[in-house]
């Protein structure tokens, strides 16, 4: 398992807590949280930083807001970063107050938030 199953279970109590009704899946090395079919947030152990970190679709309003934070850094999977998604170190969600703030974000942009296409198989 690549990512922090204890973290897990803590993005499951407090996405239950805002109301959400989401679905995970063990994706790409790491866990992923989605809503209303679309990528809501998810954890990925990143090699240059050698933790887990939050990943959490925010949208470009709110990653223009917060990207400049301490304990955001652009989310850059593939090496070229994402605008709209951020990651958080653990200093920004190492509370339960932390983990709900950047949770609630993702949750609140989910409803402008683009589908992806499904792949014809």
């Amino acid at each position: 398992m690549a990512f922090d199953p204890i973290l897990g279970d803590r993005i499951r109590v407090a996405l239950d807590d805002l109301g959400a009704d989401f679905t995970d899946k063990q994706m790409m090395g790491g866990l992923v949280f989605s809503l209303d079919e679309k990528m809501l947030c998810g954890i990925h152990i990143d090699k240059k930083y050698g933790e887990s970190l939050l990943m959490c679709r925010i949208g470009e309003k709110a990653y223009d807001e917060h990207i400049e934070r301490s304990e955001c850094l652009p989310m850059d999977f593939t090496g070229r970063p994402m605008r709209g998604y951020i990651y958080v170190t653990p200093e920004g969600f190492d509370t339960e107050a932390g983990l709900k703030y950047w949770l609630g974000l993702a949750v609140s942009f989910n409803p402008q938030a683009k589908r992806s296409k499904r792949r014809k198989k």
